[in-house]
Formats: C-alpha cells, structure tokens, sequence
C-alpha cells in the first residue's frame, strides 16, 4: 500500500493536476475531483476484514482516517495560491491577454481562496512580502475545509 500511495503522489496526481495553479473551478468540478481522489483511494486500500472475518467496502469517512491530508481540492487552492504570489511580483507588462473575459476570472478565485481563510484587501500587496506569502498558502493548504 505504501508503493501505490507513493504512485499516486509522483504519478497520478501531477498527472491529474498539471496546469491547475490556473484553472477556474466550478462546483461540479471540485466534486468531480473529489470523487476520483476517493475513487483511486478506494483501489489503494481495498476492502477491510471485519472481527466477524466477513469483508467490506470501505467509507469515505474511513478512508480520510487512513489516508493524510492534503485533499486534492486543498492542493489546487495552495498551489493556485503560490502562482498568485509569483504573478504579482511580475512587471505589468506581462500576461496580457485579448478583450473580454470568462464568466469567472483566475483573479476572483484568488480573492475566494483568500477569503475563505479570512484575509480581505489587495492581495498584490500582501504577496510582496514573501514569507507573508508563504504563510498564507500554507494556511490554505491546513484548512480544515473542502
């Protein structure tokens, strides 16, 4: 079990999260992950024998016990935390882009994140300060929420 949770973090999961620090999530994509981060769980840690010897499916709720955090969701936000700060270091020259705009910005879902943890204001601001930075995608990282 060790060897396939060490496959699916070096392999599956980068495979899976590749160019995620951009990408605008909607409710039913964050579900959709979830789903599959449960569904490849499910295939690493099998069924459980019982004190009757009788076998059976695990839980979702049993398998966040026997596995550790981060939760896929979690390492979305963290690292789409961590591009932020490199973005708002960057000259203005930069990253421009055509006219027009999708329904919902990289930028909203990065005040989001930040609101979920409690922090309001610029956050081109806050991510100058580097260690600041830092703490906070951290703190996104440890939440406690999905």
């Amino acid at each position: 079990k060790n060897l396939k949770i060490k496959v699916y973090k070096t392999i599956i999961l980068p495979l899976v999260l590749y160019g995620c620090e951009t990408w605008s999530l909607t409710q039913r994509e964050k579900h959709r992950l979830q789903v599959f981060e449960i569904r490849v769980l499910m295939r690493i840690f099998g069924s459980r024998r019982e004190d009757d010897r009788a076998w059976r499916k695990l839980h979702n709720d049993e398998l966040k016990i026997y596995t550790p955090p981060p939760r896929i969701v979690r390492v979305i936000k963290s690292r789409r935390m961590r591009w932020a700060g490199h973005v708002a270091r960057m000259d203005g020259t930069r990253g421009v882009r055509p006219l027009g705009r999708p329904r919902r910005r990289w930028e909203d879902n990065i005040r989001r994140d930040l609101w979920e943890i409690g922090v309001e204001g610029d956050w081109i601001l806050l991510a100058q300060d580097r260690v600041r930075w830092r703490a906070l995608v951290n703190s996104v990282m440890n939440l406690r929420v999905p």
